[in-house]
Formats: C-alpha cells, structure tokens, sequence
C-alpha cells in the first residue's frame, strides 16, 4: 500500500465485510489498522487476495473505539443544534426580509441538520453503512440544489423589491459564527471517516454562503436592487451542487 489508487481498492475490497468499524490509512508508512467486531478471517482473506504482500503486525483490543463513538455523537449532536436553530432563524427571518440568500441559506443549513442527524445514526457502524448514508446526504443535497435553482430563476422572472439589507448582514454575520463553531468542532474530532467528512464538507460550504450573503446585502444597499441577492441565491445553489458532488465521491 504505497499510494491513494491502492488505498481505494482495499477500502471497497473491504467495505461490504460485517463487522468492520472503521479503517484508519497510513501510506507513507505502509500500515492500515481495521477496527473490526467479528472475526478478522474475512478480512484477511480480502487483503490477501489483492496481492499487495499484506502481514499482521498485531492484533490487539482497542478500548478507544466506544470513547471515539461517544466523542462523534456529542460533537454531530452540538453541531445538529447550531444548525436546525439557524434553519429556523433564517427561514423566518428569509421570508421577513424577502432575501432568497438568507432563505437558500436556511435550505442549506435544514440539509446540514438532516446530514448530522443521518450521521447520528450510523456513528459505530460498518463502513458500508456510513459510505451509504454519506451517499444518501449527497442525493439530498443534489435535490436541494436544483429546486433552490429553479425558485431563483423564478424569481429573477418577477422583478420584485429589494430585500432588506439590515437583516441581510446581521442575520448571516450571527450564521457565520454559529457554522465557524461548528466547523471547529468537527475539525477537532479528527474523524477520518465518510460520515464526518461530509459534514465537515457541509460546514465549509456554509461559511462560504454566509459571506456571499453578506456581500449581496452590502450590494443591495450600494444598488438598490435585488438582482445581488438572487446572484448570491443562485450560487449559493451551485456551491450546494458542488458539495454534493464531492459527498458522493466521498460515498463510493
């Protein structure tokens, strides 16, 4: 195991096999730890029959994976929180405002929340598993995305009122620290494994879309238009877009 093409062979070598918890990869030292639940002959027998000159260095209890469990949950379950408040202020405040980048926002953030939630879910589970929820995240988003589209485009159609800056910045400036605590917290697990990868992915389009928020609203102000607004909507979806794409690789 020397370079990333092979570490992706033996992770889908390896990914329908019952039992296995998480794989943690170091290549330039040329060892891969499993952590597994039932017997390891499976695993072994996968390993071997990809020819790669693979030997046991050690097989050993590892106590650390409950704790590292425990520690996934109470970080999806804060980050959950940040984001379905968020959704809900947003929202409200969207709709008050008549702002489509503080209302795509607020989609984006619900499709954090139900990722997180997903996540929840499968935290101790097979790799499998959280690959398959990974991918169910990224169909979501995709879906998201292109329907968020299609009311900009609507939008750009009618011609309406500008939205109101003030509530345009202060509300995203409020959003921006709420997802740089989550993106602090996700960093801090450390988690390598799909499930956390795409929520960490998730998190830095967030941060992304609240400064193109704020943006749009200083240009309403100076413009006096909408036009800012539903540009930053517009590719606030195309981010959505491009972060699913990148969760679905993650799921394969």
């Amino acid at each position: 195991m020397d370079c990333p093409s092979e570490e992706r062979m033996i992770r889908m070598k390896l990914e329908g096999i019952a039992g296995i918890q998480s794989l943690k990869f170091d290549i330039p030292g040329r060892r891969l730890e499993v952590y597994h639940t039932d017997s390891s002959e499976n695993i072994f027998a996968a390993l071997d029959a990809l020819q790669f000159d693979s030997k046991l260095v050690s097989s050993e209890p590892a106590p650390d994976v409950k704790d590292s469990n425990r520690q996934q949950s109470r970080v999806l379950w804060q980050v959950l929180t940040i984001n379905f408040f968020f959704f809900a202020l947003e929202i409200l405040t969207g709709f008050i405002a008549g702002s489509m980048g503080l209302v795509a926002d607020s989609l984006d953030m619900l499709a954090d929340s139900i990722v997180y939630g997903l996540s929840l879910y499968v935290v101790g589970g097979t790799v499998s598993r959280k690959k398959n929820i990974a991918g169910v995240a990224g169909l979501f988003q995709l879906a998201l995305a292109v329907l968020g589209f299609a009311e900009v485009i609507r939008r750009f159609a009618v011609h309406g009122e500008p939205p109101d800056f003030h509530l345009m910045i202060i509300i995203s400036l409020f959003a921006l620290a709420g997802n740089a605590i989550c993106l602090y917290l996700l960093q801090k697990s450390k988690s390598h494994e799909a499930h956390m990868q795409a929520s960490m992915i998730f998190t830095s389009n967030d941060i992304m879309v609240n400064l193109g928020v704020i943006a749009a609203g200083v240009l309403v102000y100076l413009t006096a238009s909408n036009l800012p607004d539903l540009t930053v909507g517009a590719i606030v979806f195309m981010l959505v877009a491009r972060g699913a794409y990148r969760i679905l690789l993650l799921s394969k």
